[in-house]
């Protein structure tokens, strides 16, 4: 997948979730759902259940149990998911377009502008693997970073943080208790 291609595709994807805030269908979502799913797993990798949930996309206020959804409630579960879901797919696009991240399924080169994929077996279909096949990058293996500039001071400023972070070590350690009256 080229940046091209999750970028048209994204928009595309978003404009379907704003259609079906206006017009509800939960059959329509489910579709959407599972095209969503697809390019979003495509471009970043799969989502377990702890991205999801950090996402807090299908989890509706007020889900309905043990009894069928209304009409109304049904629009309103349609209309909630479809929200949170181009919510993430517009941080997706912005991740891509704005800020120029590299992702998972991009061939053709790190980040914008492309070009020849360093180790050049990086396009589906490129390259030779063991055995005869042909290799392509795994879908949740992160981007080879080769191509992105080296910052010579990532190092010290690391160690620094980490020597912030030590000297505060202490703070979750159990103190004494308060006196009585403060507790209030």
């Amino acid at each position: 997948m080229t940046r091209d291609e999750l970028i048209a595709g994204t928009r595309q994807l978003i404009d379907e979730g704003e259609r079906l805030r206006a017009n509800p269908s939960l059959a329509s979502l489910q579709m959407w759902l599972k095209r969503s799913d697809d390019l979003l797993a495509t471009a970043w990798g799969s989502m377990d259940r702890y991205h999801l949930a950090w996402l807090m996309v299908g989890k509706p206020k007020g889900v309905v149990r043990g009894r069928p959804m209304t009409r109304d409630e049904e629009a309103a579960y349609v209309r909630e998911v479809a929200e949170q879901k181009t919510a993430a797919l517009r941080m997706s696009l912005d991740a891509v377009e704005r800020q120029g991240m590299p992702f998972v399924g991009e061939s053709g080169g790190v980040g914008p502008g492309g070009g020849d994929a360093p180790g050049g077996g990086d396009a589906p279909g490129g390259g030779d693997a063991p055995g005869g096949g042909t290799a392509s990058r795994s879908a949740d293996r992160a981007p080879d970073r080769a191509g992105l500039p080296a910052d010579p001071g990532l190092a010290e400023r690391l160690a620094e943080a980490r020597r912030q972070a030590d000297a505060h070590l202490d703070h979750e350690a159990p103190r004494a208790p308060r006196p009585e009256r403060m507790q209030r």
